[in-house]
C-alpha cells in the first residue's frame, strides 16, 4: 500500500454464504467511496482482504486453505487481512494457522473496514487486530447499499444475527442476537438496484421471517414485501423459519405476482425427537399444515428445503421418519448435510454420535430419493409455459432461471438460442433433467 499517500487498490476473496457476498460488495463500496481502487486480481492489489466463512468444519478449512495460498503468493509490500465469520470465531486460530497476516477483524464490525486501513497505512509494527467489544452485528445501513448484484439478480440484507438457539448452530456465537435493518433504508437500496436494471431481488437474513421483530413488528416481512412489489418484477424469499410463516404471508405472496412462488424452509429434520435435541421447533402436523396452506394457495408454489443427516442419537427409526417425510411432502428442491460436531454449540454435550460411515450412506439414500422426486417434477413442467430470466450464454445455449430456481442452489433452464442476458423470456419447457429444464423460447 502506498502509505502515506493516496489510498491504494484492494482486492476481495469471498466465501461462503450470500450474506457474506453481501458483506463484500458493502465493504468494497466504503473503500471505492474513500477514494481506493478496486482490483480485479489479487496480484495487482495493494491490499487482499479475504471474507472468511466459519460455519462448520469444511468451510473453516476452505477458509485457511484459501488465507494459505494468498500467504504463499504475497509480495513484497502486500497486505493479507482476514474479515468475515472465522475471524470472528477463531482469530487465534489463523494466526497459528496462517502466516503473515497484516489484519484481522470480524463480520460484527466489517463495516469497519476503513478503520482498519487507516491503521495499516500506519504501518503497525506487529498485526492490527480490530475487535471492538459489540454484541450486535454493525450493519451501517445509511452509508451504503447492503446487496450484491450477480447478472439479473441481487441479494438484498434485511437483517443479520440471529435469535435461535439451535443446538447445531454456531451462528449466534458468530454474529450475535438479529438486528433488522429499517425499512426505509432497505427500500432506498431497492431503488439502487432497480436503477441497476435488476430483475431479481433475493431477501436474505438467517431468518427472513423474524424480520423487524426486533424494530416492533410481529410480522414485518409481508409488509416489507408489499412495498417492494412497487419496485421490482421479481421478489423471492430465503431462510424462510416454518413456524413463522404467518397467514399473511402467505396472503401476500399468493395475491402479489411480483412476489415469486417459491420459499426456502430449512427444516433440518422431520422427527419430533431428532428436532427436540436439536433445539427447533417440532411439530410436524404445524409443518405439514403451513405447506398445505401455501400449496392451497398457490398450486405452483415451489419448496426448498435442507436437512442434517447423522445428528447425534440419530437412530435407524427417526431417519427412516426422515425418509418417508421426504417422500410425502415432495419437495422441489432439498440439500443435505452431515452433521459436525461444533465447538460451543449446545449439541457438543451429546456423545452418542453417528460413525461418519452411516452419515455418508444416510447422506447418498437422501440424495438419491431426492434426485427421482425432482426428475419427477419436472418431468411435469414439459409442454408449459414459463417466464425465463437469462442469465447468460455458450456454446450455443443460453441459460436462465424460472420462479422455482434460486441462483447457485437450485437448476436451469436451458434454451438453445442465444439470448440477451438479464431479460425475462417466455419458453415452453420440452424436456427435463434430475436438476434442470430444457425449453425453446416462444416468439
Amino acid at each position: 500500500m502506498k502509505i502515506g499517500k493516496e489510498p491504494g487498490t484492494f482486492f476481495i476473496e469471498t466465501l461462503g454464504c450470500a450474506k457474506n457476498s453481501v458483506d463484500s460488495r458493502s465493504m468494497a463500496e466504503l473503500l471505492i467511496n474513500a477514494g481506493y481502487r478496486e482490483s480485479v486480481l489479487s496480484h495487482q492489489a495493494d491490499v487482499i482482504i479475504v471474507n472468511t466463512c466459519g460455519f462448520i468444519h469444511p468451510a473453516r478449512q476452505e477458509s485457511l486453505q484459501v488465507m494459505r495460498m494468498f500467504s504463499r503468493e504475497k509480495k513484497e509490500g502486500q497486505l493479507l487481512v482476514a474479515a468475515g465469520c472465522l475471524s470472528e470465531r477463531d482469530k487465534g486460530l489463523l494466526f497459528s494457522q496462517v502466516e503473515g497476516l497484516d489484519a484481522v477483524f470480524g463480520t460484527r464490525r466489517w463495516s469497519d473496514v476503513l478503520q482498519v486501513m487507516s491503521r495499516l497505512r500506519q504501518r503497525p509494527a506487529s498485526p492490527y487486530l480490530h475487535f471492538p467489544a459489540t454484541d450486535f452485528i454493525q450493519l451501517n445501513t445509511s452509508q451504503v447499499t447492503q446487496a450484491a448484484i450477480q447478472g439479473g439478480s441481487a441479494y438484498l440484507k434485511i437483517a443479520d444475527g440471529c435469535d435461535r438457539l439451535c443446538a447445531f448452530c454456531a451462528i449466534p456465537l458468530i454474529k450475535g442476537p438479529m438486528v433488522s435493518r429499517p425499512v426505509d433504508a432497505i427500500i432506498k437500496d431497492a431503488l439502487v438496484l432497480a436503477r441497476e436494471e435488476v430483475k431479481e431481488i433475493i431477501l436474505i437474513a438467517q431468518d427472513t421471517t423474524a424480520y423487524g421483530r426486533d424494530l416492533g413488528k410481529r410480522d414485518g416481512l409481508p409488509f416489507l414485501l408489499k412495498e417492494l412489489t412497487k419496485i421490482i418484477p421479481w421478489l423471492r424469499v430465503m431462510y424462510a423459519f416454518p413456524g413463522s410463516i404467518s397467514g399473511q404471508l402467505i396472503d401476500m405472496m399468493s395475491d402479489q405476482e411480483q412476489i415469486l412462488p417459491y420459499i426456502d424452509l430449512p427444516l433440518q429434520h422431520a422427527h419430533p425427537q431428532v428436532l427436540m435435541r436439536m433445539r427447533r421447533p417440532h411439530n410436524m402436523d404445524k409443518v405439514r399444515q403451513v405447506i398445505k396452506h401455501m400449496r392451497q394457495k398457490m398450486p405452483a408454489m415451489a419448496l426448498r428445503t435442507t436437512f442434517i443427516a447423522g445428528f447425534p442419537g440419530e437412530t435407524d427409526e427417526e431417519f427412516e421418519t426422515l425418509v418417508e417425510f421426504l417422500r410425502e411432502i415432495r419437495f422441489d428442491h432439498a440439500g443435505f448435510f452431515p452433521y459436525y460436531h461444533e465447538t460451543g454449540t449446545a449439541a457438543t454435550i451429546y456423545a452418542d454420535l453417528v460413525p461418519d460411515e452411516l452419515k455418508d450412506e444416510r447422506l447418498q439414500r437422501l440424495a438419491t430419493l431426492q434426485e427421482e422426486i425432482s426428475l419427477s417434477i419436472n418431468h411435469g413442467f414439459v409442454g408449459k409455459q414459463l417466464d425465463v430470466l437469462i442469465e447468460g450464454h455458450g456454446d450455443g445455449m443460453s441459460v436462465g432461471r424460472c420462479y422455482r430456481d434460486a441462483p447457485e442452489i437450485d437448476g436451469l433452464v436451458l434454451i438453445n438460442e442465444i439470448l440477451q442476458p438479464g431479460q425475462f423470456v417466455k419458453a415452453r419447457v420440452t424436456g427435463a433433467l434430475v436438476h434442470d429444464l430444457i425449453a425453446e423460447k416462444v416468439n
